[in-house]
């Protein structure tokens, strides 16, 4: 999030006045591990995803809700754009239900109230949603995976496109010479393997997962890319950037 350059904030609110409809749902897993170090914490993470205990969604919801959302706001706003920040929390945006997994206080996402999205957007504004979650009956907050809340967010509002903003330039597969290569396109059917060889591993597994979610919830499709101004622009327009996921073999 702190690598965000000012022209991507430049970018994003010139789409937004040039007719665009945007929402961004944000994570801030390094300003989390810096909060969790200043307290002591130790991060703790399972198959790429962070365990939350008690203690530390205490600091997930400060950080996220807080510091990050409002700092995002912030810059859209003296980028010339109009930004709205809650969190899934917030008039019960983002429900959600603790994940079996052992995972702690993480939650799997049941429903997102398209509708507060839905005003916010017809009234101007870019919503920018901090990934927390609370349960059916009010009682319990979940700390919830930032790419998988962006994948639910995006299909409850049957969004053409759903962009996953990283700081790596999309999935790359190693090359005989050494180096890597962006792979430009794939479906759910080459995901899989490349999870099973290995290729994709660590957070980018809930990152494609997420990915291939929406698009069986009826997202148009999902491009990974970095968070830079000509990314943005060429993903929104339709250019080849990143790596672009298909429903290909989806029916």
């Amino acid at each position: 999030m702190e690598q965000l350059p000012a022209d991507f904030f430049q970018a994003m609110s010139e789409l937004q006045q040039t007719g665009h409809q945007l929402v961004i749902v944000h994570g801030g897993g390094p300003a989390i591990n810096a909060m969790l170090e200043k307290v002591q914490i130790t991060p703790r993470f399972v198959d790429g995803l962070r365990y939350t205990c008690e203690a530390t969604l205490e600091v997930v919801e400060m950080v996220l809700s807080g510091s990050i959302n409002k700092q995002l706001v912030r810059r859209i706003s003296q980028s010339g754009g109009k930004a709205w920040g809650m969190s899934g929390v917030d008039g019960g945006l983002i429900t959600a239900r603790q994940t079996d997994r052992p995972l702690g206080l993480v939650g799997e996402i049941v429903h997102v109230e398209s509708a507060m999205l839905g005003h916010l957007l017809e009234l101007g504004y870019i919503p920018v949603v901090a990934p927390l979650a609370v349960s059916a009956d009010g009682q319990n907050v979940y700390n919830c995976n930032a790419d998988v809340a962006a994948g639910a967010v995006a299909a409850a509002l049957g969004a053409d496109k759903l962009l996953m903003v990283t700081d790596v330039p999309g999935i790359c597969l190693p090359q005989a010479d050494g180096e890597m290569q962006v792979k430009r396109e794939t479906d759910p059917a080459e995901i899989d393997q490349l999870i099973k060889e290995g290729i994709i591993y660590g957070g980018m597994i809930p990152k494609v997962q997420s990915a291939v979610d929406a698009l069986k919830q009826g997202v148009g499709q999902v491009v990974i890319c970095r968070g830079t101004a000509s990314d943005l622009r060429d993903a929104v327009i339709g250019r080849p950037v990143g790596t672009a996921i298909k429903s290909t073999i989806l029916q």
